[in-house]
C-alpha cells in the first residue's frame, strides 16, 4: 500500500507543474471579459424606527400609497410620525446567479432621518440600468453604529443612517455573463503591462499549443479548442486560470501627501547622487509686560507694554553622498538620516527634478 502511495506521489509530482517562485496564479491577476456584476438599485421605506425617522412628506405619501393597496383610504397627513424613512437601497447582482439565489443589500436614508437603526426594509423592487426588476428586498437591517440623543447633548458612533441586509434580496430575473465569444475568451489583465500579458500567453502556450495570443498590456486572447463540449468548458478555464507567472512589476513610487504616506516598487533605483535635507523654522511669541513708574514718582503712570520675541532655528544636516541603490539600501539610508515621511517627500521630488529618480513619481 505505501509502496502505491509513493509511486502515486511521483506521478503527481511529474504531471503537476512546478510553482515558481514568486509567481502569481492567473486567476489572481486578470479578469475574464464579460464576467461581471450588475448595479441594481430601487427607492423604499423604512418602519420600525424609534422616533428616529424622517417624517417627511415623501416618506408620508409613500406610506399613504402602501396602506391603501390594503384598503385603507388615508391622507398623507393623517401619519405624523417620525417612525418612518425614507431610503435608497443598493445590490450587486453577481455574474451567475440564478432565480431564487439570495443578495446582500445595502440601506441608505436620503431624507433627514438620524438612525435607521432597528427599522424594517419593506419590499422593494430593485431595478437595473434597463428599468427591469431583477431582485425584491425585504427585511430587518443591520445597522453598525448607534445614535442617542438628549435636550442638552447627543451621541453618535459610524454611520447609524446606513444598513444592510445581508441575504436581504431574492433574485428573481437572471443576467448570466457571456464569456465566450466566437470560440475564444479574453483575459484582461488587473494591472496593464505588455512583459506579464507575454509571459501569460507563453504559460498558457506550453499547456495549450497555439492557441493564445497577447493582444497588447492589457488583454490576451485564448481560443476554446472546437472539440470541447459545454460540460468540459469549466474545465479549460480552470486548467488556464490554475497556471502560474510571473508578474512584472514598473518602477513606480506612490506619495499621498494628505496622509504622508509613501509606496516605493521593488524595481526603483536612485543613480548616484549627494543628499542634504534640513529644516528652518521661525518662532514667534507675543507677550505683554507692565511698565511701573520708580517708587514714590508722581510723574510716571503704569502702561501695558507689547513685545514680540522672534526666535529662529535652523537643524544641521549634512551632505550624503549615496551611489547607484535598490529600495532595501535606500530604506537604509533614509532612515540612518532620521528623516520624517514629510521630509521623504519633499526628497522624492527632488530627486525627479534632479533626474536621479529612475521610476515613475505619482502623487494622489
Amino acid at each position: 500500500m505505501r509502496r502505491l502511495v509513493a509511486i502515486a506521489v511521483v506521478v503527481l509530482a511529474l504531471v503537476l507543474p512546478a510553482p515558481q517562485a514568486g509567481a502569481e496564479r492567473i486567476k489572481d491577476i486578470v479578469n475574464i471579459k464579460g464576467i461581471r456584476g450588475n448595479p441594481l438599485h430601487g427607492y423604499g421605506l423604512v418602519i420600525g424606527l424609534n422616533g428616529t425617522g424622517d417624517n417627511s412628506a415623501l416618506s408620508r405619501r409613500a406610506l399613504t400609497n402602501i396602506l391603501r393597496r390594503s384598503g385603507l383610504v388615508l391622507k398623507p397627513d393623517d401619519l405624523a410620525s417620525k417612525n418612518i424613512a425614507s431610503v435608497l437601497v443598493t445590490a450587486e447582482l453577481p455574474p451567475f446567479s440564478r432565480n431564487g439565489a439570495k443578495i446582500d443589500v445595502t440601506v441608505s436614508a436620503i431624507g433627514d432621518a438620524s438612525s435607521l437603526q432597528g427599522g424594517t426594509l419593506l419590499m422593494t423592487g430593485l431595478v437595473g440600468a434597463d428599468g427591469q426588476v431583477y431582485a425584491v428586498s425585504q427585511g430587518a437591517i443591520s445597522v453598525g453604529g448607534f445614535a442617542a440623543t438628549g435636550q442638552a447633548g447627543s451621541v453618535s458612533n459610524n454611520h447609524p443612517t446606513v444598513g444592510r441586509i445581508p441575504s436581504g434580496a431574492t433574485v428573481e430575473r437572471e443576467e448570466l455573463a457571456t464569456f465566450v465569444e466566437n470560440g475564444h475568451i479574453t483575459l484582461q489583465l488587473r494591472n496593464d503591462d505588455f512583459t506579464t500579458a507575454q509571459r501569460i500567453a507563453e504559460a498558457i502556450q506550453t499547456v495549450f499549443p497555439r492557441s493564445v495570443t497577447a493582444l497588447d498590456a492589457g488583454a490576451v486572447r485564448v481560443e476554446v479548442p472546437q472539440k470541447l463540449s459545454r460540460r468540459e468548458l469549466v474545465g479549460f478555464i480552470d486548467r488556464v486560470l490554475a497556471l502560474e507567472v510571473k508578474v512584472d512589476q514598473p518602477a513606480v513610487v506612490v506619495i499621498n501627501e494628505r496622509t504622508g504616506t509613501i509606496i516605493v516598487g521593488e524595481r526603483v533605483t536612485i543613480s548616484s547622487v549627494a543628499i542634504s535635507h534640513g529644516n528652518l523654522s521661525i518662532v514667534t511669541q507675543e507677550k505683554d509686560y507692565v511698565s511701573q513708574p520708580l517708587p514714590l514718582s508722581k510723574t510716571g503712570t503704569t502702561e501695558k507694554v507689547h513685545r514680540t520675541d522672534i526666535k529662529t532655528v535652523e537643524e544641521k544636516s549634512a551632505l550624503v553622498v549615496m551611489p547607484r541603490v535598490s529600495v532595501s539600501e535606500l530604506a537604509k539610508a533614509l532612515n540612518a538620516m532620521g528623516l520624517t515621511p514629510r521630509d521623504l517627500i519633499a526628497i522624492f521630488e527632488a530627486l525627479r527634478q534632479a533626474g536621479a529618480l529612475q521610476a515613475e513619481l505619482k502623487i494622489i
